[in-house]
């Protein structure tokens, strides 16, 4: 796995290679009939993670590195890609929590509240070591997720916009314009529709120009009208306003429709990854270091997202790695944070810090994403978080329970379900 060499690694790695070409430290030796003190034996920090086989591999690779490359302590991965969050909740509430974990941003505000994470706010002041620790280097509104009433509890790893991936075949099959980087709603509608066809006259659909199923999050298209779903005070789910409706309807307008996209019976019948890799999908939103764009045979294209009345904000998934409050070796484990971060920046893509935030890093984490590194750097001035919320995960529930799905679902139109919803929303406001 290649990760980017920069100044400040080859710093730590000039370092230790001086350190191990010191003269040895000699033990003095043991008096006669005395036995030598035994060495000091590492210390274990548990991380746990969602990770898969395959990440797994990867992360393990970062993880022999830092264990090798200090004594103090050892990391060990106990990935749990099934039911992750119910085995951390449950750890947590019986007192087993791994000391680092992972929380994708809409759960670090609740669990901060609830005593669950380690406030590392006073370790990241006094840390001038470590590069990862440097908070002003961290894009705010990413770094604003593993933070919550002005204290910080963990480090993120990822900020990932989303960006329009496209099959350049289609486009060409069809005699449509490659999507740019000034396209509009309207634009992206409608060669989505002139994508959409049914190409052995049976009377159905069986291409289909974009396709959408809850991703990327509604939020996006809000904030594209210039609405909003939570308010930044954390104060309001104005989810009602005229801006907030026009993005919602928008994402409704499209979903399922067979005009523009596939119906909901296909998508799950078929895959949409598979759907995408046979040529039946056009285009899709997906995050920047989706691997569609990749797949032999395929030429796929990446642009920013299309802009809608207010411009072309664009959702960022990230997740942060967070420590326990309740680890027996809080200095160790900060330590372990801290160097576990700076290596997931060089490993995972788009690392959520300004330095980084350049196609050299990005290939270098990356080099399958060599031609289209561009266009991904080019989104990362607009991806944004979202404002979180302590009972996030009851916000969601009604959010998409009570209003997203009865909207996909031709059960009512944005403007008729929001008022109803929004107080229900606001209930669990702080």
């Amino acid at each position: 796995m290649k990760r980017p060499i920069f100044l400040f690694n080859l710093l730590l790695v000039l370092g230790l290679v001086v350190s191990a070409c010191a003269a040895p430290v000699t033990a003095p030796a043991a008096a006669p009939g005395e036995q030598p003190a035994p060495a000091a034996q590492k210390v274990t920090i548990r991380l746990a993670t969602w990770a898969g086989v395959d990440e797994s591999a990867e992360l393990q690779v970062l993880l022999d590195e830092i264990n090798s490359e200090q004594d103090r302590f050892a990391i060990v991965h106990e990935p749990a890609p099934a039911d992750y969050y119910t085995k951390i909740q449950t750890a947590l509430a019986g007192g087993t929590s791994a000391d680092l974990f992972w929380l994708s941003q809409e759960w670090i505000a609740g669990m901060a509240a609830q005593g669950a994470l380690l406030d590392i706010t006073d370790f990241l002041a006094s840390d001038t070591t470590h590069p990862a620790a440097n908070l002003d280097d961290y894009f705010p509104d990413i770094l604003k997720t593993a933070q919550y009433q002005g204290r910080t509890y963990g480090l993120p790893w990822i900020a990932q916009p989303v960006v329009l991936y496209f099959n350049r075949a289609l486009f060409d099959a069809a005699g449509v314009d490659y999507p740019t980087a000034d396209w509009t709603w309207d634009d992206f509608v409608a060669a989505a529709a002139a994508l959409t066809k049914d190409l052995d006259g049976d009377g159905k659909n069986d291409q289909w120009g974009f396709t959408m199923n809850g991703w990327p999050p509604p939020q996006m298209f809000v904030w594209q009208a210039g609405g909003e779903v939570i308010t930044a005070d954390l104060s309001a789910s104005p989810i009602d306003t005229p801006e907030a409706i026009t993005g919602f309807q928008f994402y409704a307008d499209l979903i399922y429709d067979d005009v523009h996209t596939p119906p909901e019976a296909v998508i799950q019948e078929q895959g949409f990854g598979e759907m995408f890799k046979a040529g039946k999908i056009a285009m899709f939103m997906g995050g920047a270091a989706d691997d569609l764009d990749r797949v032999p045979g395929l030429d796929v294209g990446v642009v920013r997202v299309p802009a809608g009345p207010a411009g072309r904000p664009t959702f960022a998934w990230t997740a942060s790695t967070v420590i326990a409050a309740q680890t027996k070796n809080p200095e160790l484990a900060y330590e372990a944070l801290v160097r576990l971060t700076e290596k997931i920046h060089g490993w995972k893509i788009v690392a959520p810090r300004k330095s980084l935030a350049n196609v050299e890093a990005l290939v270098a984490a990356e080099p399958r994403k060599e031609k289209n590194a561009a266009a991904i750097v080019e989104a990362i001035p607009d991806m944004r978080a979202f404002n979180i919320i302590p009972r996030h995960q009851e916000w969601d529930t009604i959010f998409w329970g009570d209003f997203m799905d009865p909207l996909f679902h031709d059960q009512g139109t944005a403007a008729e379900l929001a008022p109803k919803i929004r107080p229900l929303l606001e209930e669990l406001l702080p």
